[in-house]
This record gives structure tokens, C-alpha cells and sequence, in this order.
């Protein structure tokens, strides 16, 4: 029989009631990926594991069980950046929610956890949000074997040139010619330089690397609805989108 997990550090993607007073948690972990823990008595009074169990908060865990659903012995807090502007919370749930509807379950990604805690950080300290989101949803789409360079074709092989157009598949990345697997067309060749070297600042840079990210997650969805989208309607500021 397998012992208890001890130590390890996690952050809370969701968590609903189950039964009378306990709590299903999904959570991202650093060695087991995504996975789902049973709060015994979470919800009742005395218990501390309520307040505990939020979202963006770095959490140590120690837990047992070998089936699909594990049941919680131990929470620890760390101390963490807060998201506290309405515009880094939405994204926060955002990232949350594409980690709990698309990552497989326990397939561990280190890098891709490296890439949240990074972006958390990030969102706290800011109001520009858009950068943040693109690199974490790079950083996602490479751990589930969707990354592509900005600047080479898949198709040819060839160099992305300045002066000419060109496409993305999700399923290639980049590509020089249409191809039934083409969700965009008309992408100028100097923008994707640009984002291959970083820029995701300019306002073309932003368009071209939004709706890029924004055709690659709704394919890795396959129609699962987000429903943090449905938030940022809220905000009257389109620029800030997922």
C-alpha cells in the first residue's frame, strides 16, 4: 500500500462542497499535476481548512490514498503575492480554470508550475495583464506539446520574412501556406518577428499574439466553455481580455 504524500506544494484550482461538510479540491501540484483531494470537514465551524483551501494561495499538502481521489491530512500556508485588483483576479481564474479544464490528470508539468507561481506573481504587482497571460498560455500550450516558434514555419521549414503574410494551425503552429487545419490567415510577417522576440507590448504584437493564444486554447478546450471569459464582459475594457 502506498504511504501518505507529504510536502507538497500546491495552489487550489477550484473547490466544491461534497457531502455534508467536506470540500473536493482540485489542485496543481509540482510533482503529481492536476488532482483532486477530499477536505474532510472543511466546511464545518471548527475547521481551519476553509479559509485555507483559497485559490493563488501557496500551499504545502500532505495527503493519502491511491485511488483517483485523495483525502487531505495536512494544509501549511505560505506566505504569497494577492491578487487584489478585480483585473489580476479575473485573469488569476482565468489561468485556474484552463489548468483544471485541459491538463490531464495527474501528469506532472514542474515547468508549467514554475510558469503559474511566475505568473501569479506577476499579476499581483500589475494592471497590464495582457503580457502575462500570453507567456503563461505559451508556457501551457508547450506543456501539453502545442509550442511553436513564432518566426519558422512548420511547413517549409523556412524563416518568417517581413513583407509577407502568413497563417496558424494549431495543430502545426506557424505556417507559409492555407491547409485545412488553418484557424487564421493573414498574419504579417514583421508582427511575428516581433513576438518572436519578445515583444508583446506593441498593439499589433498584442492583437496577433491574442488571437493566436485565443484559437490555440478554444482547440485544447474542443468547446468546454471558460466561464472566467464571461467575467471580463464586466470590465469595459476589451483590451483586457483572455
Amino acid at each position: 500500500m502506498k504511504g501518505p504524500e507529504l510536502q507538497e506544494p500546491a495552489y487550489v484550482l477550484h473547490r466544491r462542497p461534497w457531502r455534508e461538510t467536506s470540500l473536493m479540491v482540485d489542485v496543481f501540484t509540482l510533482n503529481h499535476g492536476r488532482m483532486t483531494v477530499i477536505a474532510k470537514g472543511a466546511s464545518s465551524a471548527k475547521s481551519p481548512l476553509k479559509a485555507q483551501l483559497q485559490p493563488f494561495q501557496p500551499l504545502v499538502m500532505d495527503w493519502v490514498g491511491q485511488g483517483d481521489l485523495k483525502t487531505l491530512t495536512q494544509v501549511d500556508v505560505r506566505r504569497g503575492p494577492a491578487l487584489t485588483r478585480t483585473i489580476s483576479l479575473y485573469s488569476g481564474l482565468y489561468l485556474n480554470e484552463l489548468l483544471q479544464r485541459v491538463l490531464p490528470a495527474s501528469d506532472p508539468h514542474p515547468t508549467l508550475f514554475a510558469a503559474y507561481i511566475d505568473a501569479i506573481g506577476q499579476l499581483s504587482g500589475t494592471t497590464d495583464v495582457e503580457p502575462v497571460l500570453r507567456q503563461f498560455e505559451l508556457a501551457f500550450a508547450s506543456a501539453l506539446g502545442y509550442d511553436f516558434a513564432w518566426d519558422i514555419t512548420t511547413d517549409t521549414g523556412q524563416s518568417v520574412e517581413a513583407g509577407r503574410q502568413y497563417c496558424y494551425d494549431p495543430e502545426q503552429g506557424i505556417v507559409a501556406g492555407v491547409s485545412p487545419g488553418v484557424r487564421l490567415q493573414n498574419l504579417p510577417g514583421e508582427v511575428l518577428l516581433g513576438l518572436a522576440r519578445g515583444d508583446f507590448q506593441s498593439d499589433t504584437c498584442r492583437r496577433v499574439s491574442k488571437r493566436v493564444m485565443r484559437v490555440l486554447t478554444d482547440y485544447l478546450l474542443q468547446g468546454r466553455p471558460l466561464n472566467s471569459r464571461s467575467l471580463f464582459t464586466h470590465l469595459r475594457g476589451e483590451s483586457h481580455e483572455s
